[in-house]
């Protein structure tokens, strides 16, 4: 295994080899087990991880969002209190925002495709490798590297490069290049594919259906590509891919087949010897009913590692998975071998990472970087390019306060829940009054009243009708459609045909198959404030529309797309 240690994706050198192994000699087979563990710290303080540390020896810990500074802290002490470096990790898709609340929030990844270059995905590399790297972070999640075949799709939706496998082996693969320049590494996710089906893998395991040829000719040919370029890791899903587990295993019943986190056919047989991957694999949250149902909680730990899973990332109670693996460590249903080779790829993504020549593992510029005017420019510029005029067949645009000052404003998903609760409805109206329009939102009693007043009242009163629509499908959400209020058809748009109707989407760009009779319609693909920004000045006729759509945004052609 040394010699497979100095290839890609690691390239240690000899000095590095020696410190895997070494390290692994010494190790305890608790040690060994640990190393296999990536937790996750929703905000505990730093003493409250060095104490779950002391307990469960884990090898690397994954930050949802805080401050910075906050994060740099406790990476700072973290580092500095535990026997190997560990792997700090972070969902670092949109920006430096997936890991620090006042980072970077540069674009999701269906607004980098819709500017139709690939060079903003490389500068949303930069910005999430700059950002994440101030705080400590060297492993990120990302990039996403599946393909939205299915519009009703659930969970990926803004989060894809689009629905063509050439657009996601090019910007996926300028990401990389953005990203690798601050000594990050990456998890290409989610293998062997979401996007297929319409189904949830937080809920249910969900299936890629393509024939061993179609699969080849999709995900296959993005893996392949990226995995040439260099990606140190894969993130597994609790993803089943029926075609080539019965090709890599004949005769294997249909009750048999597994997700990709359970199945050696499909992370030993299809994407290592396949497709070639020397390099760490983990899995998805194995918190996920997608991998629950599949086999008794039980087994799943150790059947992860035994189908080929190096790592196995947050646990469904974090105590009792470790104690589960570190049991079938001693009684062998690990074998010493396979749980020798896991860490030893464990420590060679360390290694290759030069986690173990550092002394202090974040930099000084903290302030400097995370959130920078330098970073917020680019994702204002990408914005610039991205938003999209999927159709204006009324020719309604441009709206000014001259031409269409009287808006009655409808904003659809805005809640408490979603992605930093009101502020898409405040920020909206912020920006149309700053403009001179006379914005009218109304709610409760007072919308239902206004709503059912006569056809020529509200044309006296309002000369445009605006809805802006701020949602998007998620993981336990797996359906989001257009839902209006008050209940029944509330302020649905039925007076597209009576007062000119413009209809905005902040998230998920397939709105329109749920109003297809609004003639004017503006895919965005995320809520940033750069968006917003962006929006109003293309509205108003200051700014070009320049995106072009990375997906179908009429669902197949079939929703009165001409209308």
């Amino acid at each position: 295994m040394r010699e497979a240690l100095k290839k890609k994706p690691f390239y240690l050198s000899d000095s590095q080899c020696d410190w895997v192994f070494q390290t692994l000699e010494r190790l305890t087979l608790r040690e060994k087990v640990g190393q296999l563990i990536c937790c996750v710290s929703p905000g505990e303080s730093s003493e409250e991880l060095l104490l779950r540390y002391q307990t469960i020896p884990y090898g690397g810990v994954t930050f949802r969002t805080a401050p910075a500074r906050t994060i740099k802290e406790r990476v700072d002490f973290l580092q500095s209190q535990v026997d190997i470096p560990l792997l700090v990790s972070a969902n670092l898709e949109n920006g430096g925002s997936g890991v620090a609340v006042d980072g970077t929030e540069f674009a999701s990844q269906l607004e980098v495709a819709a500017t139709g270059d690939p060079a903003y995905a490389e500068m949303l590399g930069e910005v999430c490798g700059a950002e994440g790297a101030a705080v400590g972070v060297n492993y990120s999640f990302s990039p996403v590297v599946d393909i939205h075949y299915n519009w009703r799709n659930p969970i990926i939706n803004t989060r894809t490069y689009g629905d063509d496998p050439d657009r996601v082996i090019a910007f996926a693969g300028a990401y990389l290049r953005g990203i690798g320049r601050h000594n990050m590494a990456v998890a290409l996710k989610h293998f062997p594919g979401d996007g297929v089906d319409e189904r949830d893998q937080h809920l249910i395991s969900s299936i890629n259906s393509l024939s061993c040829e179609q699969w080849d000719a999709s995900y296959g040919r993005v893996y392949q590509a990226l995995i040439d370029q260099g990606a140190q890791t894969v993130m597994v899903g609790h993803i089943l891919q029926p075609a080539y587990s019965r090709r890599l295993r004949p005769g294997i019943r249909d009750e048999d087949i597994l997700p990709a986190s359970l199945s050696p056919e499909l992370v030993n047989g299809l994407l290592r010897e396949k497709l070639g991957f020397n390099g760490a694999v983990i899995t998805d949250s194995a918190s996920m009913t997608g991998l629950g149902c599949a086999l008794p909680r039980r087994r799943i730990p150790a059947a992860c590692v035994n189908a080929g899973c190096d790592m196995f990332l947050f646990g469904r109670n974090l105590e009792e998975d470790f104690e589960s693996l570190l049991e079938d460590a001693q009684t062998g249903i690990i074998s010493p071998q396979r749980l020798d080779q896991a860490v030893t790829r464990v420590l060679a993504l360390k290694a290759s990472l030069g986690l173990v020549d550092r002394s202090e593992f974040t930099a000084d510029d903290c302030a400097a970087v995370v959130g920078s005017a330098k970073h917020r420019d680019m994702a204002r510029n990408c914005a610039d390019r991205a938003i999209t005029l999927v159709k204006d067949t009324q020719s309604l645009l441009p709206v000014t306060p001259r031409t269409r000052g009287r808006i009655w404003l409808h904003i659809l998903g805005d809640n408490p829940a979603f992605r930093g609760g009101f502020k898409c409805k405040h920020g909206v109206i912020t920006r149309l009054e700053a403009e001179g329009f006379q914005v009218t939102c109304l709610e409760g009693r007072e919308l239902a009243e206004t709503f059912t007043a006569p056809v020529q009242e509200l044309k006296a009163r309002f000369d445009l009708i605006l809805y802006v629509a701020n949602m998007v499908t998620g993981g336990n959400d797996t359906v989001n459609r257009l839902r209006y209020m008050p209940k029944a058809c509330g302020e649905s748009p039925q007076l597209v045909r009576d007062i000119p109707t413009m209809f905005v989407s902040l998230g998920d760009p397939y709105h329109f198959v749920d109003v297809p009779m609004i003639r004017t319609f503006i895919n965005c693909y995320n809520n940033s404030d750069a968006v917003l920004d962006c929006l109003i000045e293309k509205i108003t006729g200051r700014s070009p529309f320049y995106g072009i759509s990375p997906v179908d945004p009429f669902c197949g052609g079939i929703w009165g797309a001409a209308l």
